[in-house]
């Protein structure tokens, strides 16, 4: 998840919490395995020219990098549905694709298998979300139960719970004002997924972030440093946002307030 740059903060703002919600795992993964379809006989050519091994295919130029970028992404969306996909059959027909040969099961019939296939890989993907979001939620209670009996932890109404690092001064942010900052992202288990610590501080509009992470900065005033756990319903919910974050993700930030912008 890259939000170092403040103004386009993928999954980070408000806006793309509210995106996150509208398409499930399921929907995303059928999307792409549609897509699949298309975008693997452009980049495949240029791989299996090159080399017939994939283990040890080139990646130095340009176009070698984006081929194998583009698979990656394929790769990660259709893993799900691995041990439904039969390679050796997927392949058959990608090279009948390239050659010019028709397709060797009638067009009616491989339509309406191809798409109960992807309907079963969508509940595959559900189903999978779903499970993933109760074990998430049950770690997720008993972190923030546990985090709370710790010294010097405050927990707000809306859960969001916090701890002063290092005490600032002057007066809190408004909703409408934007904020220089450092910050850190980790889940529970300690993996980081986002830092801004590796480059410059970001700018953020108060108002335009995730709540739990919104409700932080109001408390905080410039030169003050929080240690904040944000439950799923004030984090990304049961939709999870991709770049490790999964459904109902219970989320700590490190937050380094350096300056209120006017």
């Amino acid at each position: 998840m890259n939000v170092r740059d403040g103004s386009d903060k993928e999954g980070f703002t408000a806006e793309g919490s509210t995106d996150s919600r509208k398409k499930g795992p399921g929907v995303r993964l059928a999307f792409f395995a549609l897509v699949a379809l298309i975008v693997v006989a452009a980049v495949a050519v240029v791989c299996l020219s090159v080399t017939p091994s994939f283990e040890t295919a080139a990646i130095d130029s340009d176009a070698q990098k984006a081929s194998y970028g583009i698979g990656l992404r394929m790769g990660s969306q259709l893993a799900l549905a691995d041990d439904m996909l039969d390679r050796a059959a997927f392949m058959r027909g990608f090279e009948d694709a390239l050659g010019g040969e028709g397709p060797d099961i009638e067009l009616n019939e491989l339509t309406s298998v191809t798409q109960s296939f992807i309907a079963d890989m969508q509940a595959s993907a559900e189903a999978a979300g779903m499970r993933m979001g109760e074990e998430n939620a049950a770690a997720g209670t008993a972190y923030l139960a546990e985090n709370a009996a710790r010294d010097g932890v405050l927990t707000t109404d809306s859960g969001m719970q916090y701890e002063v690092l290092r005490t600032g001064e002057g007066p809190s942010p408004t909703l409408d004002q934007s904020v220089r900052l450092h910050y850190m992202g980790t889940l529970i288990d300690g993996t980081e997924f986002d830092s801004s610590y590796e480059g410059e501080p970001v700018v953020f509009g108060v108002g335009q972030l995730i709540t739990g992470f919104t409700e932080a900065l109001t408390l905080m005033q410039a030169g003050s440093h929080f240690r904040v756990v944000l439950p799923p319903d004030i984090a990304y919910g049961p939709s999870g946002s991709g770049g490790g974050i999964g459904p109902n993700a219970t989320l700590i930030f490190e937050i380094e307030l350096l300056e209120i912008m006017e």
